[in-house]
């Protein structure tokens, strides 16, 4: 009985999406965003409301509407809903398109019915030919052979077409395509990676290089796809990603390194788990599952590592001595020196992280 009733979901689900298509080529051909969050909440409120009438968990239920309201308007972007029905599709040439990062911006471009060209190690097209011919040319290969291709494929563009690239730096990047093209640049930066499920709600960074009418292009490309865009200088860039991903990488490296160096296995501390352990043992191996020649460039070439790093080591050591003396006093003012700094901050923490926590207990 139960088996029928989830299958009827599905339909019923199925039919649900079909809805959501009809939903988009009005808003396409009537020139309507896809999201309007008044609509979102309003809907979410309802079926709150109807799942306590119901005697049903009311947040659970929320969060499955959450979900489903992602997932539409995930569909309307690849329907192309904020995509105007006159506009022309671009010849899209990605360098380094069998790669993850290059695969998912074919599948972006390819999703707003671009057309596309590729260009690896493996392919016949070289860089240059597809530099001529293209409107947009996107730099998508590792960081440290990326001035290299620009500076290979920079004199081939024409005039009236966009050079991109995708590193996680900007600053010499940009310096490069600006220096080796007459073309119009701007330089992107997605905070996400090819391994998501959705574009919806990922973050982009945009830094304007040459040209306005193609970055209001490439931004409005980008949010009809469902992403969110942020605008920065390269400089500004540089130093933020220096907290989010050197930061972020190096304590997440030195606590794996830790854990390696101790010889404490994952199996032998599993069964003591807390919720807020288990959400940071999963990020620490999920980031070495991937490729050290991702990471490593990205806080080798920031030029605002060495800063980034000393605190760090700074802050361990000052720690580790409050503890060695077992100085609670000290403790409890370092403790409450760094919650002045999140300020407000610490309340959202809780909620998401709750948020988080609960969702990693649930699939555990």
């Amino acid at each position: 009985m139960i088996d029928a009733l989830d299958r009827d979901l599905l339909q019923i689900l199925a039919r649900r999406m079909a809805l959501v298509a009809e939903v988009a080529a009005y808003k396409r051909a009537h020139g309507i965003r896809i999201r309007d969050a008044q609509r979102e909440q309003d809907v979410l409120r309802d079926r709150h409301e109807r799942a306590l009438e119901l005697g049903l968990p009311a947040g659970e239920i929320e969060s499955i509407f959450r979900v489903l309201l992602r997932s539409s308007r995930d569909h309307q972007a690849a329907l192309r809903a904020e995509i105007p029905l006159t506009e022309a599709p671009r010849t899209v040439a990605v360098i380094g398109g069998h790669g993850k990062i290059g695969r998912l911006f074919l599948r972006l471009f390819g999703d707003l019915g671009h057309q596309l060209l590729v260009v690896d190690t493996d392919t016949t097209l070289c860089a240059a030919e597809a530099a001529a011919a293209a409107d947009v040319v996107v730099v998508s290969v590792p960081i440290e052979h990326t001035v290299a291709v620009i500076q290979e494929v920079g004199p081939h563009l024409r005039s009236d077409a966009l050079l991109m690239d995708v590193t996680s730096i900007k600053a010499e990047p940009m310096a490069a395509m600006l220096a080796h093209s007459t073309a119009s640049v701007v330089g992107t930066h997605p905070m996400f990676g090819p391994s998501v499920h959705t574009l919806q709600g990922q973050r982009v960074v945009l830094c304007r290089g040459r040209g306005d009418a193609w970055f209001d292009w490439v931004h409005h490309t980008f949010t009809a796809r469902g992403l969110v865009t942020t605008e920065a200088t390269p400089e500004q860039h540089d130093r933020a990603m220096a907290i989010v991903q050197v930061l972020t990488h190096f304590q997440t490296q030195v606590l794996g390194l830790t854990l390696a160096r101790l010889g404490v296995p994952p199996s032998e501390t599993m069964p003591f788990t807390s919720p807020a352990y288990l959400l940071e043992l999963y990020v620490a191996a999920r980031h070495f599952a991937q490729d050290p020649a991702l990471y490593g460039p990205i806080e080798m070439r920031n030029p605002r590592t060495g800063e980034v790093t000393a605190a760090f080591g700074a802050a361990t050591q000052e720690l580790a001595s409050v503890i060695a003396n077992a100085d609670q006093a000290a403790f409890a003012s370092l403790f409450h020196e760094v919650r002045q700094f999140f300020g407000d901050f610490t309340a959202e923490a809780l909620v998401q992280s709750s948020f988080l926590i609960d969702r990693i207990v649930e699939r555990s």
